[in-house]
């Protein structure tokens, strides 16, 4: 796949890309480099390839290329998405292997290494297996909700010194909170909500905002009340933009 990658490659594109991702010494995304790829090329071929075993998608993900670790990504998300229907959610085959991709996916969290990466499969991954029974946290005997597992697995991205974790950790709540649950962001806001950088200012006052939208603006006055005083203003400024 990375030769496929290699042969749409387009060197001013990848400038724009280096400058937009801040790659620059110092910056969020330093030493990250790009092929130039557009992202319809990328979905394109994450179509042609998404039945790749996970031995090829961790060779993606350990690329120094962008675009391929983008691939990898987009092809577990679109692998989970299709463990997630109704007639196989309880299904235990269905329930295994959803619990191997999300172990895979976080097992190598520190080479989705970009907020990109990170927004484009976090929830469809981590965000979806919230919602849906596991047989991690119980000895595996039958698949259930274990909300105090899930909540020890998103604690242990929250708690962790490497910004993508902390961001995975944030952005997966979209998923519960889109289905009328707010208590996951709530409890990643509170969390991350004096945390010092500008992109998880955006992701903290994005996903209230979603709160808002999703589960009733009373929700988000209720959490803006006790810490819109102290909280970054762009946090801010993203939590209450419509």
């Amino acid at each position: 796949m990375i030769s496929s990658l290699l042969a749409l490659r387009s060197e001013s594109r990848a400038a724009i890309s280096q400058r937009f991702f801040r790659t620059g010494k110092g910056d969020y995304g330093y030493g990250d480099k790009f092929l130039g790829i557009a992202n319809p090329q990328v979905r394109q071929l994450v179509k042609t390839y998404d039945s790749i075993p996970l031995s090829d998608i961790h060779d993606l993900l350990m690329s120094e290329w962008h675009e391929a670790r983008l691939c990898g990504v987009l092809i577990l998300s679109r692998q989970f998405g299709k463990l997630c229907t109704i007639r196989l959610a309880d299904d235990p085959q269905a329930v295994t292997r959803r619990d191997e991709l999300l172990l895979f996916y976080l097992s190598h969290a520190e080479r989705i290494n970009n907020w990109d990466l990170v927004d484009l499969s976090v929830s469809d991954i981590v965000g979806r297996w919230l919602l849906l029974p596991t047989f991690l946290g119980h000895g595996g005997q039958a698949p259930c909700l274990v909300e105090d597992y899930k909540r020890s697995v998103l604690d242990e991205l929250a708690a962790s010194t490497n910004l993508w974790k902390q961001r995975m950790s944030m952005v997966c709540t979209s998923t519960p909170t889109r289905q009328g649950n707010p208590m996951w962001t709530l409890r990643y806001a509170e969390k991350h909500v004096c945390h010092p950088h500008d992109l998880m200012h955006k992701a903290v006052g994005w996903m209230l905002r979603e709160v808002g939208k999703h589960c009733g603006m009373d929700i988000l006055r209720s959490f803006l009340e006790t810490y819109a005083s102290t909280m970054p203003r762009t946090a801010l400024r993203y939590a209450i933009e419509k």
